[in-house]
């Protein structure tokens, strides 16, 4: 997301964009995206200060951890960058920093439910759908 810094007064300047997932690449083996990111931003700046206001949503598709199932989940993040602006900068491209604050928030052992039961270490049935027959798991 790139701001235009001379439309940015002391009022907030709203800002709403919708971009892939891809142009960020924020796609992995274990996360895919269903929707197109929808970015609502608010912009404003006192003398060489910008501080932004965003919210980011899309909804996405996991791998749970434990039952290798597939789950859908629903980011909705707030975001607060703050950046120091020269006076002849023009632009203020802040992709990067959604970017690394969307996988910084990415679980590190996704589970489609927190009760999930996981898969029989012996014959690999999930078992969130039942026993199996090879006894106490």
């Amino acid at each position: 997301m790139k701001i235009e810094l001379r439309r940015v007064q002391a009022e907030p300047l709203v800002l709403q964009e919708e971009f892939p997932a891809s142009a960020l690449d924020l796609e992995t083996e274990e996360i895919k995206y269903d929707t197109p990111l929808s970015v609502r931003a608010e912009v404003s700046r006192i003398t060489n200060a910008v501080s932004v206001s965003l919210r980011v949503s899309a909804r996405r598709r996991m791998l749970c951890s434990l039952c290798l199932t597939e789950f859908t989940d629903e980011l909705d993040r707030k975001m607060q960058f703050n950046y120091r602006v020269e006076r002849f900068d023009t632009i203020l491209d802040i992709s990067r920093d959604i970017r690394e604050e969307i996988m910084l928030d990415y679980p590190m052992k996704p589970l489609c439910n927190s009760q999930c039961r996981g898969l029989c270490p012996r014959c690999g049935k999930n078992l969130n759908e039942g026993g199996c027959s090879c006894g106490p798991t």
